[in-house]
């Protein structure tokens, strides 16, 4: 029954997270006639190099129009931290607009320093048209001479084909800057220009620039050698754990072909350790929660990757990846609660209803604790990270009307499936002891064993993908991406199923904590790479930027920690059972 009912939950939900994607788009179809109105919105400004420390365009003083209206935004769209307001004053297709004035202004001496400290850090502004992003910089400064200009006229290109917009393009006009180097009053005249120019480029490939710099000769060689150094680590772990399995069935067969034998010699290594090696581990409520969570988040990330390979989310689909991840995340719910119930009765857990409630505050708990921290850095800093109460109230709705039916539903069901624990060998009734180990053979040393290599596969596609979340680039190479994902899983499975038999070969039993640690080890080394790209590779500062790159990204982590641990985990399981399935266990 379940296996019939998730595959069709998660069907639902992509064919949700595509009508919400559709939704949020404009309610223009993008064609327009000579005249008409092309809409227009002015989003966000803010430090160049501090992606996530942005405000609303009219924080600054510029002229706040009195019929000024908010665009209805997506909750992906909130989520980003977009704020659109619709341009109050006309920009109408094919008619062009020689220096137009928006406004007139005084500036004060406080408006004045405003600006002056926004030019000083480099602030940029972003608007869109028709759907189009156009950026620029709010001014230029001069540190030799510590001269600071604003910018007040913006030169809009529009390039057109037909009855469709195409391409956009701006630019500012140094000829007309207002000079904010002293501490005085400014008479400002904001101007805005509108030319329209003819392409023959179609309008199924207007969004086709934004992504070519990911796709450069130079870029696609560099992905491609990732993508060759994972095969062969993949082939070379293939081969390695493939001898260590035929050594051990050649083992196996000699001793149930010569019964003599088998009796007269003295078990030693894992042999002797099959009357403990399915003895349940400690914990276990909290480890059926870390592999419940685990497969959620292995289910959703999959799904993720679906969607991206279908092209849903293209270059600027504002919010689209935020609101699939939100969505896709409720409803993949019924999978954490009958992964994590149904293994937990699998070990003899009666308290279920308390495994169900840890299993979802696992990784809803941290997230939650840090997004209330954050949330409340950017209120102190007025940015628009912080979101509306609104937005709360609505994801407190999935979480509550969604998700959480949806775990509950999935622990009834692992609860009823009454599938036993495969055990090829029976349990000796006390523990035996375990030999003293050299360091190299405890957890810590085995875990940065296990997540070093992973980690030195990844870290080339890892750089990419930091420097399109926390930096201006662009990532649309997903079929690569996809590629580095798969061999990211094979190599965690294969090198933990290995280390498996290492420590059981030195007639350690307590595999089963272990071998979710080490598969999830790769996330450790991701959160420490995190430091190395901030201070390394970034010029990101202010304590804001600081707290949301090193907090979100403890989340994130943590959910890799979990999903490679779960892989891990998975791994050796099969790998023990194949291996002690093959011998005779009295």
């Amino acid at each position: 029954m379940a296996e019939k009912i998730l595959p069709a939950t998660l069907f639902v939900s992509v064919l949700l997270v595509l009508s919400v994607d559709q939704a949020s788009s404009d309610e223009s179809d993008h064609r327009y006639r000579q005249g008409d109105q092309v809409p227009f919105y002015v989003n966000k400004v803010g430090p160049f190099y501090n992606p996530s420390e942005t405000y609303r365009y009219f924080d600054l003083p510029y002229c706040l129009p009195v019929n000024a209206k908010e665009k209805r935004l997506s909750l992906g769209e909130v989520l980003n931290g977009d704020r659109l307001v619709i341009w109050p004053f006309p920009v109408e297709f094919l008619r062009e607009r020689k220096s137009v004035p928006v406004c007139k202004k005084k500036l004060s001496k406080d408006d004045v320093a405003k600006f002056r400290a926004a030019v000083d850090e480099d602030y940029y502004y972003q608007m869109y048209v028709d759907d189009l992003p156009i950026w620029g910089f709010l001014g230029r400064v001069d540190k030799r001479q510590q001269r600071y200009c604003l910018f007040n006229h913006i030169h809009l290109n529009i390039y057109y084909n037909k009855d469709r917009v195409i391409e956009i393009t701006s630019g500012l006009d140094t000829k007309t800057m207002v000079e904010l180097t002293e501490d005085k009053e400014v008479d400002v005249e904001f101007l805005y220009t509108v030319e329209w120019k003819e392409t023959d480029v179609p309008f199924e490939k207007r969004m086709a620039k934004y992504s070519q710099s990911s796709s450069l000769p130079r870029h696609l060689g560099i992905h491609w050698n990732s993508v060759t150094n994972s095969c062969m680590a993949v082939l070379l772990l293939a081969g390695f754990l493939a001898a260590i399995l035929r050594i051990l069935n050649n083992d196996s067969v000699k001793y149930a072909n010569d019964e003599e034998l088998a009796e007269d010699q003295e078990e030693t290594g894992w042999k002797c350790i099959h009357g403990d090696v399915f003895r349940f581990p400690k914990h276990k409520s909290l480890l059926a929660a870390c592999l419940g969570s685990g497969t959620q988040l292995l289910t959703l990330t999959v799904f993720i990757f679906m969607l991206a390979l279908v092209g849903v989310f293209y270059p600027y689909n504002r919010g689209a990846l935020l609101t699939a991840l939100v969505v896709l995340y409720a409803l993949t719910s019924g999978v954490a609660g009958y992964t994590a119930t149904s293994f937990y009765c699998q070990l003899g857990g009666t308290n279920w209803v308390r495994n169900l409630l840890l299993t979802g505050c696992l990784f809803c708990g941290p997230l939650l604790l840090i997004f209330c921290f954050l949330n409340a850095v950017a209120v102190a800093y007025t940015a628009t990270a912080a979101l509306p109460p609104g937005t709360i109230v609505v994801i407190a709705l999935i979480w509550t009307l969604v998700s959480s039916p949806l775990l509950v539903l999935g622990g009834i069901i692992g609860k009823n499936s009454k599938a036993e624990f495969q055990a090829p060998c029976r349990t000796a009734e006390n523990a035996r002891e375990i030999p003293p180990l050299r360091w190299y053979r405890q957890t810590v040393p085995q875990m940065a064993i296990a997540g070093l290599l992973p980690f030195i596969l990844i870290h080339t596609e890892l750089y990419y993908i930091f420097a399109s979340v926390w930096d201006r680039r662009i990532y649309t190479i997903y079929g690569i991406l996809f590629i580095i994902f798969i061999t990211l899983l094979i190599v965690t499975a294969l090198i933990t199923a290995t280390l498996t038999h290492l420590q059981l070969a030195a007639e350690d039993h307590r595999w089963w904590w272990r071998s979710f640690l080490c598969g999830g080890s790769t996330g450790l080394f991701i959160y420490a790479y995190c430091f190395y790209y901030y201070y390394a590779l970034t010029e990101m500062s202010g304590f804001m930027q600081t707290s949301f790159m090193f907090g979100y990204m403890a989340c994130i982590s943590f959910g890799c920690f979990l999903m490679l641990g779960t892989v891990g985990y998975l791994a050796a399981l099969r790998f023990v059972r194949h291996v002690y399935g093959s011998i005779k266990c009295e």
